[in-house]
């Protein structure tokens, strides 16, 4: 054997071996567990950490830089505190706190990691590393708000319009139907998903109970939603961490989509359980919370998150140049994509004037108020139509219903205030009797049913009669029959010539006088 080895062999070998050698020096920081309590971990000896670095422990566990002090830097965990102990050794990654993001998502529950939680393996397809924070796009990348977002709900579409890339607050107590109003959104997306033009749907549930989340996605899968929605769960639960981490997490994931020139809309259900969560950590960490104390704090923490639903420009050359643009998404972004926000707040008998709220209210366009009174009355969504406003408006209307629903925000005002009048005057003129009438129809008109979202072309013909009074010979407790039949017969026999122009936003005279005619046709049904 020994004869058969070649000492030129031996040397050449050897010769490249020794030129492979790295002789850099590789640093890799580890740092000690200083002190462990409630989700919040202490470390000494990471120096050079920076700020949302992932810093993970012995056991695979992982942990989030937030406070960078002079000899120690603290971190929120993500993930159990009974596994880690002190002294325990904890490496930098020197990655920043990011989730992967893909099309191989939609369908999913996952936690603000990423990591799925519905028990159907791993989340297939390319992924995308998105970081959870992120600064939003300025405004030279941005463009104004002209596309709708049918929500498929009448009192909304009508007089409070959400449109594309919009942050629209809804607002009210608990038990008020306010994930109601989201769901129903999310579930209203299925024929654009159907036409081939989707707005993909991010749910984040922070803070719910479990059985809680379950029910929504079954709800969703039932609807058919879940094919273009994804599930980001913190539940009650879970450390405080992830409640926090769970909003950025539907954001980034919502991000991936607008960034790849297509739609999105992300429901943070809701942005208080948030708050509290944030709180929690940031006093276990002793953060100065800013000069305002609490509300400062909570401030800055919704604005960076709602300030990144936009609108992106559609110019392509301009939208390559988009300003905190990941290294992942280099290559891949494609101008024109947006982001709208449901952003979802509790409030505390009404109080709108407490911190949270005014705080979103501020860095919101538009806000849904929900009252108790009117949900108790049966009318459902349960809206305030009198405070409740869009800040994009008609712009975000299809020119159909802008032109049918146009006054009916003010006509209803009118009515309720009108009605409070009357209760006070023995007799009313023809006038105010008239319209008295026609608000109360039309009142009745805009109550509409849980999970079913009503198509937009729809929504005009039935707003076209309540708002030219072609009910009014109808009873009050047969306004629900008569829509119901009258939509029947326009299905039945004008749904090219009728529904689907007014869907695409045309209306004019022959279209007019085929509702009015079908509508006086129906009414006869239902006379006095």
């Amino acid at each position: 054997m020994s004869q058969n080895i070649r000492p030129s062999e031996v040397s050449d070998i050897l010769l490249r071996q020794l030129k492979e050698i790295d002789t850099d020096l590789k640093f890799e920081e580890v740092g000690e567990v200083l002190q462990v309590s409630d989700g919040v971990v202490r470390i000494y000896g990471v120096d050079n950490a920076e700020a949302n670095e992932l810093l993970e422990f012995e056991k695979g566990i992982r942990a989030v830089v937030m406070n960078l002090e002079e000899d120690n830097v603290g971190a929120v965990l993500l993930g159990p505190t009974d596994q880690i102990k002190e002294g325990m050794t904890v490496r930098r990654t020197g990655h920043i706190a990011s989730i992967n993001v893909g099309d191989g998502m939609l369908g999913r529950v996952v936690d603000p990691l990423g990591v799925p939680l519905d028990g159907r393996g791993k989340i297939g397809g390319e992924l995308t590393e998105m970081p959870l924070e992120r600064k939003a796009p300025g405004v030279i990348f941005r463009q104004p708000v002209t596309e709708p977002l049918q929500t498929g709900i009448k009192a909304i579409d009508a007089m409070i319009p959400i449109g594309r890339g919009q942050r629209e607050l809804i607002i009210g107590d608990r038990q008020t139907g306010k994930t109601a109003i989201a769901i129903d959104t999310i579930i209203n997306q299925r024929s654009n998903y159907l036409a081939g033009n989707p707005v993909y749907c991010i749910y984040v549930a922070i803070g719910q109970k479990g059985s809680t989340v379950a029910n929504i996605v079954n709800t969703l899968r039932e609807k058919g939603a879940m094919d273009y929605t994804v599930v980001v769960a913190a539940t009650a639960a879970d450390p405080a961490a992830l409640q926090y981490f769970a909003a950025f997490a539907g954001a980034a994931i919502g991000e991936y989509f607008r960034d790849t020139g297509r739609h999105a809309l992300v429901v943070y259900d809701d942005l208080s359980k948030q708050a509290v969560a944030y709180r929690e950590v940031s006093l276990i960490l002793r953060r100065p919370s800013g000069r305002e104390a609490y509300p400062g704090d909570i401030f800055y923490l919704h604005s960076r998150l709602l300030e990144r639903a936009a609108k992106i420009i559609d110019q392509q050359e301009v939208a390559e140049q988009m300003n905190d643009l990941p290294e992942s998404l280099k290559g891949k972004v494609k101008c024109g994509g947006s982001l709208t926000a449901l952003p979802i707040i509790e409030t505390q008998d009404g109080d709108v004037s407490a911190y949270i709220p005014t705080n979103v209210i501020s860095i919101t366009d538009g806000q849904i108020f929900l009252e108790t009174d009117l949900f108790n009355q049966g009318f459902r969504p349960a809206i305030n139509v009198g405070i409740s406003v869009s800040r994009v408006g008609g712009s975000a209307q299809v020119k159909s219903m802008k032109k049918v629903a146009g006054t009916l925000k003010i006509d209803q005002a009118q009515y309720r205030e009108l009605e409070s009048f009357s209760k006070f005057s023995s007799d009313m003129d023809p006038v105010t009797a008239m319209a008295i009438d026609r608000g109360r129809k039309n009142n009745r008109l805009l109550i509409q049913p849980q999970y079913a979202p009503m198509p937009v072309g729809d929504q005009v013909a039935i707003l076209y009669c309540g708002t030219h009074g072609l009910m009014k010979d109808i009873p009050l407790d047969k306004v629900d029959d008569f829509q119901t039949s009258f939509l029947d017969r326009m299905h039945a026999s004008h749904e090219a010539d009728v529904l689907t122009p007014l869907a695409a936003g045309q209306i004019d005279k022959n279209v007019e006088s085929i509702i009015e005619k079908e509508a006086a046709a129906t009414a006869l049904q239902f006379r006095n």
